[in-house]
């Protein structure tokens, strides 16, 4: 684990609450998984995303993509911390546990390099809440300073 402390679990239940009403609103009729995210900004704020799925399956939205757009079309605050659920309509949280898939890892990096962040990451399904950094889901990851 990272040697910078973590949030508090209140703030950690909190961003797992926004995320499971989140993945309420997702439109996945296809998949019938909905995926929730929720991401805590710098000023406490919170901005949420839900998956949406396109017939054509290419063009489908990760929720955590959903919510990183917001961020990015309104104002840009650093991310402090995720929070992702996933699972069967109205059972998010209750499944498998939910992490960003590689696509998801790579926006958020996007997001906390601009930010200057390393957010944490909190993954939920029926065996808990798993903690990490994005660091430590996309080691080595490749963002805007390899482009300088």
């Amino acid at each position: 684990m990272n040697d910078t402390p973590s949030l508090s679990d209140g703030a950690r239940d909190a961003l797992m609450t926004a995320a499971r009403e989140a993945a309420s609103a997702a439109y996945a009729p296809y998949s019938r998984f909905h995926v929730g995210a929720a991401l805590l900004m710098a000023d406490g704020s919170v901005v949420t995303g839900a998956n949406v799925e396109n017939a054509s399956y290419g063009l489908s939205l990760c929720a955590e993509t959903v919510a990183v757009a917001k961020i990015l079309s309104g104002t840009r605050l650093a991310v402090e911390a995720v929070a992702v659920t996933g699972g069967a309509p109205g059972e998010a949280g209750q499944g498998t546990r939910v992490t960003p898939c590689g696509r998801c890892r790579q926006v958020l990096n996007e997001i906390a390099q601009v930010g200057g962040t390393d957010p944490l990451v909190w993954c939920d399904g029926a065996e808990g809440v798993l903690e990490l950094r994005l660091s430590q889901l996309l080691p080595h990851a490749f963002g805007p300073a390899n482009l300088l």
